[in-house]
């Protein structure tokens, strides 16, 4: 006698196939760009009925927006997580880091769908993009060492500096040995907080 599985809760089901759709749009958004990715291509991708997508989201861009927005989320989380649990604002940092490109080498289409196509596939992406990288400034000014000697604009300036070279390595291809940038990024992140106040010639900082 074949044993009766047992019937799984609706909300567990329901949550599976939006989290199906999401990943869905994210890996063909990562291999073929936004505008070139269709409905049919996500359902598909998905194996999901067109009536169930439109039952969840509002459309493409609705999905979209909803899996850029979840993906950045889980990316600050699992870096401000491991920033919460250790102690001096130098590992702070670096483990924070760590965890950020381990997320990055672990999920690599869906940081490529946000942090490379989000930024030019519609404003509402861009907007959460910009809102994203707003809150991993704070995240930065709020676990680094603390200096009044540097300027305002640091966190933001270090910030979009590790924004750049992850996409350039995400672009390339290489999102899976993105872990290899970790002593280079801790230390440019690290370093202007580690040089201030030591003055070579020049008057230039070392």
């Amino acid at each position: 006698m074949t044993p009766i599985r047992p019937e799984l809760p609706r909300e567990f089901v329901a949550g599976h196939k939006r989290r199906r759709m999401m990943d869905a749009v994210a890996e063909l958004t990562a291999e073929q760009g936004y505008e070139a990715t269709k409905i049919a291509d996500i359902v598909r991708r998905a194996a999901v009925a067109r009536k169930t997508l439109y039952d969840n989201f509002d459309g493409k861009e609705d999905l979209f927006l909803s899996a850029v927005d979840t993906t950045l989320k889980e990316m600050r989380v699992v870096t401000e997580e491991a920033c919460e649990r250790t102690e001096g604002a130098e590992k702070k940092v670096e483990a924070g880091l760590e965890a950020l490109l381990d997320f990055i080498a672990g999920h690599p289409a869906a940081s490529k769908m946000c942090m490379v196509e989000a930024i030019s596939a519609t404003p509402g992406a861009a907007r959460l993009y910009d809102t994203g990288m707003r809150q991993f400034v704070e995240l930065l000014r709020k676990s680094a060492p603390e200096d009044s000697d540097l300027p305002e604009t640091i966190e933001e300036s270090l910030v979009g500096g590790v924004a750049w070279i992850l996409q350039q390595q995400i672009r390339r291809g290489e999102a899976e040995s993105i872990g290899d940038l970790h002593a280079e990024l801790s230390q440019f992140v690290l370093s202007p907080y580690l040089s201030v106040g030591k003055v070579g010639r020049g008057g230039r900082r070392k």
